[in-house]
């Protein structure tokens, strides 16, 4: 059955029952004790509610406990501030620590919610009490926030100020910057800094193929290359994978076939992504059935393709809309053991979106609710506009409520095209059903929605229910002294915006 749920057991016979036994047992306690702890962070609104119910849960904080917490305050968009207020109560315990992945996840909550003034603050408080828990992953987690809203100046001032924190400011901090540029910002950007700093740190590996990964053309993948050799640093597989990837996304297919031989008489061996490169290059120039041969071919030299290489030739069959084949790979798959990922599906919501099919969707969305595999925000975004174009309120409302029950995909975004449908429907119950849902995960409604939900309350003179969402959203609204950081984004126009300005200053 198409998209059918797969799972391999693995073998327990070697390990004492009595341990298996033990392991599933506190598995099951951890799990209960996480789920008590994300719902008092979920239901409470004040730092008194928090502490006064963390305690009444009974549920020992551990490190464990805490890194599982925050991992799920993270994927599901919980409130900053109640999570922030957390942390720091967890914290104050006596001869307590927190994990560096801990410091990490809370650093990120912060810095997706643009909160800059406490990141530094939490970052000096880890300094005073353990330093080592500032790694170069601390590096990549603040500098990957602060250059989603601030120029490349203000960042590289940043990746400075670590210079005081990190026990060892090195190239791997150097790097860890590299590939924040890359992802944020351009790879012009990156290259410009790499020459400018690069004096000040020993390039080795690593900082070639940050540098490598980034490029889209072959010309300058082809300079860095040629000055990684002049500097005497040996290429390994990630580098001809990094090469193999812009000569394939450049449609030079000829070259990145070369570049699988020159790897050989190196004896390096494509892996598995290798050959995914070559799987979407081949897609790009329109051979999407030798595509799927090299899934075959890539076996005989060892290599098994994984859900990646598979999700490749899938993509390859779904831009020609030959269904029928990409279908056919996806039983192939499953039937090799693994099972189709949130991109899968997506790729075929793609197709469906694009012919307008809303029933085709929303059948596949119930079959990957089946089969376990939550979407992404790109499903849903796929998903809720679509029902918004052809009025399914019921639909958009269901996809809504797993939403909120299983925590996937981003409220914000959603909520827009929602609000923009149910307000079009005059569905002003669900309307304020869902707004009210999403203030509890601490998420803040656009202030368009809220002024669209607003104008039509006004006029179906629901007075009162329209001053508890005004008060909901005044919940949102931060006092300058709070959090000065949490101020306007930055400008189009390239000047420095109040809040970087600030952050920096801090």
């Amino acid at each position: 059955m198409f998209l059918r749920r797969c799972s391999v057991e693995s073998p327990s016979n070697c390990v004492p029952l009595s341990t298996l036994i033990l392991h599933r047992l506190f598995s099951s306690n951890s799990n209960d004790d996480v789920q008590k702890v994300f719902g008092v962070l979920s239901s409470t609104s004040t730092p008194e509610q928090l502490k006064q119910s963390l305690k009444s849960t009974g549920v020992f904080l551990s490190n464990d406990i805490i890194d599982q917490v925050l991992k799920r305050v993270r994927f599901s968009h919980g409130n900053p501030s109640q999570t922030l207020e957390f942390f720091r109560y967890t914290g104050r315990r006596k001869g307590f620590y927190h994990t560096a992945f801990s410091l990490d996840t809370m650093l990120y909550i912060l810095g997706r919610s643009r909160m800059f003034g406490h990141v530094w603050d939490l970052l000096i408080e880890a300094r005073r009490k353990d330093q080592a828990l500032i790694t170069v992953r601390t590096v990549m987690v603040v500098l990957g926030r602060i250059a989603k809203v601030c120029s490349v100046r203000q960042t590289v001032e940043s990746f400075r100020k670590f210079r005081k924190l990190v026990p060892d400011f090195d190239t791997n901090c150097f790097n860890a910057l590299l590939r924040t540029l890359c992802q944020e910002k351009s790879m012009t950007d990156a290259r410009n800094v790499y020459h400018s700093l690069k004096h000040g740190f020993r390039p080795n590996l690593q900082t070639f193929n940050i540098l490598l990964s980034g490029w889209k053309t072959p010309q300058d993948a082809d300079g860095f290359f040629k000055e990684m050799k002049e500097m005497g640093v040996t290429p390994d597989v990630v580098t001809y994978n990094s090469l193999v990837d812009v000569y394939c996304k450049g449609r030079e297919i000829e070259k990145a076939y070369k570049l699988l031989d020159e790897m050989r008489d190196r004896d390096l061996s494509p892996d598995v992504i290798t050959y995914t490169c070559i799987i979407g290059g081949l897609g790009l120039i329109g051979q999407p059935d030798k595509a799927r041969n090299v899934l075959k071919e890539m076996k005989e030299y060892g290599c098994f393709p994984d859900v990646a290489a598979y999700n490749a030739a899938i993509r390859n069959f779904c831009i020609t809309k030959r269904l029928g084949d990409a279908y056919g790979l996806v039983e192939e798959m499953v039937g090799k053991g693994f099972s189709p990922n949130a991109t899968t599906y997506n790729l075929f919501f793609r197709v469906f979106y694009w012919s307008n099919d809303w029933q085709s969707s929303w059948n596949l969305y119930m079959r990957m609710m089946v089969e376990g595999c939550l979407p992404n925000t790109q499903s849903c975004m796929f998903l809720v506009r679509l029902f918004k174009r052809y009025e399914k309120v019921d639909m958009a409302m269901q996809l809504w409520g797993d939403m909120v029950e299983k925590g996937f995909g981003s409220y914000t975004l959603v909520s827009d095209v929602l609000f923009d449908l149910l307000c079009d429907m005059g569905k002003l119950g669900e309307a304020e059903k869902c707004f009210l849902e999403m203030v509890e995960k601490g998420q803040k409604p656009s202030n368009v929605s809220f002024r669209r939900i607003k104008v039509l309350m006004e006029l179906a003179n629901r007075h009162e229910a329209l001053q508890s969402l005004t008060q909901k959203m005044a919940m949102f609204k931060r006092p300058l002294h709070h959090d000065q950081s949490t101020v306007s984004p930055i400008d189009t126009s390239g000047s420095l915006s109040t809040q970087c300005q600030l952050m920096m200053a801090k």
